[in-house]
């Protein structure tokens, strides 16, 4: 069913003494979260925190002097296969750390707030390590709540804001995901889909926006108390604050000794971890010093919202535009590189004239119709590999890169522009990160924006080049 977002009024407050409730219990608390992040936006909420590319002792040693660190998987952009290697390497290294260190640790594994993503194989394995080292996982939570992307749970029903109206997310392009697909709004339902009805909807426990809105932290502590045996459990949200309730009954529950692994969107991971809020990053936060050259924005993703907020960005005077023929992929192995070749040469001549460039790939999805998921997957990749090339081969230093969707942005950051740890200065835009890149990375202290795909209203990637360009 379809509502009006008129339903979400008078919840746009904070509760200070929640907020101050919820800061004691996180400083109190002794575990280490590790944030998996199966692309590059799950950094939409925080500020200051790391976000490590790798996975290797060293880096992963670092993260854990925090309370909160991130790790980018980039795990959206792998098959099957490849993600359950990499999240066994990576299960077997915290675990190690974590006997290092002496600390403890627990998983969050960030995933898309339109629940698309290897879900349920990454939390199997996740609690696979958490068993091993822990003895038990009690709980597994599902909370897909995003306020800066309209992402709201309502009756165990999760809903993506389209203008004045919140649609059940079955319903949305993000359902209809060639790889990640699915067919139920309702959680529980989604969970009993995706688990190929082995957990039963029946079998789902819900934490419900009453007790949540009526503070009724130590009925929710009770419920998760009573969870075992990787109990699956809801969370409905439509605030911020609803999730910080929430997080002082999960810091309750833990106090008596349950376990829990996470599976969310990223206002989670912000409350969690008690990161305050921070104003949207101000041009001379994100340029420094005397820019000559301009800046580039790559735009990769397809969906129906990027298409049209790259047509917003054809009102800033002075942009240039370039089109990334992707078709060329189809063509031969010559075609391709001179197509390649070609976009770099102009990028460079452009931005070192102190023009700002948009490159583009064809807004038709290659796709057909008998093309298997892992297939789909796998072109999805080579294209992605094409444009990360076109970061990758820069001789020109741009003042800034923004990348436009979650497999560009991170292809862009690790493979082009060589990031191997970044420093989240913030948003730019509600839901829209910042990294500040490291001194190894090609281009170092560079403001890199990661501009997720499904994010942001129509003007939202005009208002974050605009003030990029501060005109």
């Amino acid at each position: 069913m379809i509502l009006d977002t008129s339903i979400l009024e008078n919840n746009n407050g904070k509760d200070e003494e929640i907020e101050k409730i919820l800061s004691g219990y996180v400083e109190e608390d002794d575990h280490v979260f590790v944030v998996l992040d199966d692309d590059p936006t799950g950094v939409q909420c925080v500020h200051d925190i790391n976000v490590y590319t790798d996975i290797s002792h060293d880096s992963i040693r670092d993260g854990f002097e925090h309370k909160l660190f991130f790790i980018l998987t980039n795990s959206r952009a792998m098959s099957e296969d490849q993600t359950k290697n990499y999240h066994e390497n990576l299960i077997r290294t915290v675990s190690e750390v974590s006997k290092e260190t002496g600390k403890k640790y627990l998983y969050i594994s960030r995933g898309d707030s339109t629940l698309r993503g290897h879900y349920p194989l990454e939390p199997d394995i996740l609690c696979v390590g958490l068993i091993k080292d822990y003895g038990k996982v009690d709980g597994e939570i599902l909370i897909p709540y995003f306020k800066e992307g309209g992402r709201f749970t309502i009756d165990d029903v999760h809903y993506v804001k389209y203008g004045d109206k919140l649609i059940p997310c079955a319903e949305t392009e993000f359902a209809k995901d060639k790889t990640f697909g699915y067919s139920s709004s309702d959680l529980k339902g989604y969970i009993e889909e995706k688990t190929d009805g082995k957990i039963a909807k029946e079998d789902v426990l819900s934490v419900c926006l009453d007790d949540l809105k009526n503070r009724r932290s130590e009925k929710i502590c009770d419920l998760l108390c009573q969870a075992h045996d990787r109990k699956r459990i809801i969370v409905n949200a439509v605030c911020d604050d609803d999730i910080r309730v929430f997080c002082i009954a999960l810091y309750q529950a833990m106090k008596k000794g349950k376990i829990f692994s996470f599976r969310t969107a990223a206002s989670f991971v912000k409350c969690v971890g008690g990161v305050s809020d921070k104003d949207l990053l101000s041009h001379e936060e994100l340029i420094t010093g005397e820019q000559k050259n301009g800046g580039i924005i790559v735009i990769g993703s397809h969906t129906d919202k990027t298409t049209r907020q790259m047509e917003m960005l054809r009102r800033i005077e002075g942009l240039e535009f370039i089109e990334f023929k992707c078709s060329k992929i189809l063509e031969s192995k010559e075609e391709w590189e001179k197509e390649i070749r070609r976009c770099v040469s102009l990028e460079e001549e452009l931005i070192s004239k102190g023009k700002s460039v948009v490159i583009y790939t064809e807004r038709v999805l290659l796709s057909f119709e008998n093309d298997s998921k892992e297939e789909a997957l796998e072109r999805s990749v080579r294209i992605s590999e094409g444009v990360y090339t076109l970061i990758k081969d820069l001789k020109v230093r741009p003042s800034f890169v923004v990348a436009k969707g979650g497999i560009t942005s991170a292809d862009v950051g690790v493979k082009g522009l060589g990031i191997r740890k970044a420093l989240v200065l913030g948003q730019i835009e509600p839901g829209v990160p910042v990294w500040k890149a490291d001194s190894e990375s090609k281009f170092p202290d560079i403001p890199y924006v990661i501009f997720p795909g499904n994010v942001g209203d129509d003007d939202t990637l005009y208002k974050a080049v605009k003030k990029l360009l501060s005109c």
